[in-house]
């Protein structure tokens, strides 16, 4: 019966014009794919981050990006020698219009299986409309996408040899994710397994409102607490290998530069990690303090 809902709202919801937001040229602007850990690999743009994840019994997707976003990473897919049609799972790190739009297609394409943490499936399968932000006009709607299994904090998704977990770090959405698996990278020794983590996201804007004021709800209930337990939880996951849904978290683009002559080393990051998450910590908690404050 979900099902059917689903299909028969995603049929009207298609039909309607998708809101008008500011696309960054770095979201849409190609960027070679290469290799981060011996099944690991980056299919994203110049800031929107997507990742492979190869395994023998098919791969796995994580960020579909934009909705003009999946031509590109099937090419980036291609020219790295594996097939588009092996994507065997979608999952994603937030819903976003400029990390989800594209899983409509994909998901068509590849007959891949959805996988979306719990507070964001309603906003996957209303395009968008479901987000607690869609009435400020600062993000974007997109094409909705049926999600064939739903996540909850702590819960892990196999294929093949790949373990991920699933954490659950909400306040950017409701249901942002944060993945964490263990890999080899070339050069270590080969009993020698790495800790990747790709953060969902941190950041927010003035559309975000932590605390309730009379006649001035909070963006929704308990986000200032989803926060600040996102913050706590990124300090605890062990990191070597620091990713996230966008490639400026963790200064891709500078990263690369060193890439010809390090390799995939310099995505071992673990101190650049935790300075990330502290940073973005401080950011929230100064407009926590600043929203608290300030009076309607």
């Amino acid at each position: 019966m979900r099902r059917l809902l689903t299909l028969l709202a995603i049929a009207l919801i298609s039909l309607t014009t998708h809101a008008a937001v500011t696309i960054k040229p770095e979201w849409s602007t190609p960027l070679a794919p290469f290799k981060i850990a011996d099944n690991l690999y980056y299919v994203g743009s110049q800031d929107l981050a997507s990742y492979l994840i190869t395994t023998p019994q098919g791969n796995i997707l994580i960020n579909a990006n934009l909705e003009t976003s999946p031509p590109q990473i099937r090419a980036s897919i291609e020219k790295l020698g594996f097939k588009y049609a092996d994507t065997k799972v979608l999952l994603n790190g937030q819903a976003h219009f400029d990390h989800m739009a594209g899983s409509a297609q994909i998901l068509h394409e590849t007959h891949a299986k959805n996988m979306v943490m719990d507070g964001d499936v309603p906003v996957v399968e209303s395009g968008g409309r479901a987000d607690f932000l869609i009435d400020s006009g600062s993000i974007g709607t997109f094409p909705p996408a049926y999600v064939d299994r739903i996540l909850h904090d702590g819960d892990t998704v196999t294929l093949g040899n790949v373990t991920l977990t699933a954490h659950h770090t909400p306040g950017h959405t409701r249901g942002c994710t944060t993945w964490t698996f263990r890999t080899h990278i070339p050069g270590d020794p080969a009993t020698t397994l790495r800790n990747v983590v790709i953060v969902g996201g941190t950041s927010f804007w003035s559309d975000f409102h932590f605390v309730a004021h009379p006649g001035h709800p909070a963006s929704y209930p308990n986000i200032g607490q989803d926060f600040a337990h996102t913050f706590a939880v990124l300090h605890t996951l062990p990191c070597d290998l620091f990713l996230g849904a966008h490639g400026s978290y963790f200064d891709m683009l500078e990263k690369l530069t060193r890439y010809k002559s390090q390799g995939p080393r310099v995505f071992i990051d673990p101190t650049g990690y935790q300075a990330f998450v502290t940073e973005s910590q401080h950011t929230f908690e100064a407009a926590l303090k600043k929203q608290q404050a300030t009076k309607p």
